[in-house]
């Protein structure tokens, strides 16, 4: 006996987090719970706001007419579906199947900005290489990269990702560059998105040896039907949001074809709940087990929901109490 219940949460968010520009006061989306034969699956979607192209109500619309349709015993085409819902679906059913993981990587890389004396403390609960997160782009390019040159100084086993988020034209970049000194830059990880134009962040690479890594121009690209992952030769690494590319198995599909060209994949979130987040830490550690993934959001969150993210203190939100929007 098939049953589905399909709840919509609405999660209040730390005042200072921005999209795109935008404050965003609560985060919104679906849980989806699909019960067969005494077994239970979850799944989120959470369509982002700024960054997914499928609206929260198109998503609800095509989960509606998709859960139907799995009640009903058929088999769901995760390619045809929004990314957000192709991947909620396809993780409630790998959930029910009890294909995931209980383990899960929930050692995220931390983010930084200012006092390498803060960092510290959390390194040192790292097991492994010691990697944090800066972001970069928001500031002059000059204050970015003496602040990324101070951290690397400062900390001699620290490696580092940034995340630029195109906001630099080429000539910023290089003033970036120019404040880094050359014989740290090997101990940058990757530098997510430098410029607009993915040929400009190339020739960053080229010219300063400070790898790249794609993350929007992934997401655009997968969505086109001649999509190679071949084409990305070049970078070092691509960074694999589930809620902005697809379902559990395309995401899948991506890391085997990353190993096999040599590019580093990396699990990142979409702030996600930590229902979502737990999830993905699970992921995570069943697919990337060596590499450190992208979950450090679960801060900028007031309230956790149903799952706690391990060693979060935020109060926790029952699934129960959300509304139940349609069932089945």
């Amino acid at each position: 006996m098939k049953s589905v219940k399909l709840y919509r949460y609405s999660l209040p968010m730390d005042s200072g987090v921005i999209l795109r520009d935008e404050r965003l006061k609560e985060r919104e989306g679906f849980i989806i719970e699909l019960s067969e034969n005494g077994q239970i699956g979850r799944g989120e979607v959470a369509p982002l706001p700024g960054f997914s192209l499928e609206s929260g109500e198109e998503a609800f619309s095509q989960l509606v007419e998709q859960l139907a349709l799995w009640q009903c015993g058929a088999t769901l085409n995760y390619d045809e579906l929004y990314p957000s819902v192709a991947f909620g679906l396809s993780m409630a059913n790998l959930e029910l199947q009890q294909g995931l993981p209980q383990e899960g990587i929930y050692q995220a890389a931390p983010l930084c900005s200012g006092d390498p004396d803060e960092l510290i403390p959390k390194l040192d609960k790292m097991q492994g290489l010691k990697i944090a997160k800066v972001k970069v782009g928001l500031y002059e390019p000059i204050r970015d990269g003496m602040l990324v040159n101070l951290f690397l100084e400062s900390i001699p086993d620290l490696h580092l990702r940034l995340d630029a988020n195109r906001a630099w034209t080429p000539e910023k970049a290089r003033k970036f560059a120019q404040y880094v000194a050359p014989s740290r830059r090997h101990r940058i990880c990757f530098i997510e998105e430098p410029c607009q134009a993915p040929g400009d962040s190339f020739s960053f690479a080229i010219d300063t040896g400070i790898a790249i890594a794609w993350d929007e121009t992934l997401q655009h690209a997968i969505r086109k039907p001649d999509f190679k992952l071949d084409d990305f030769n070049g970078v070092k690494a691509i960074i694999i949001k589930p809620t902005l590319i697809g379902s559990v198995e395309r995401c899948c599909a991506l890391i085997d074809k990353a190993k096999a060209l040599g590019i580093k994949a990396i699990f990142s979130s979409s702030l996600e709940s930590s229902l979502g987040l737990t999830q993905l830490a699970r992921l995570a550690h069943w697919q990337l087990p060596d590499e450190v993934p992208g979950l450090d959001t679960i801060g900028l969150f007031t309230q956790q929901l149903e799952v706690p993210w391990p060693g979060c203190e935020l109060p926790i939100a029952k699934l129960s109490d959300q509304a139940l929007i349609w069932q089945a």
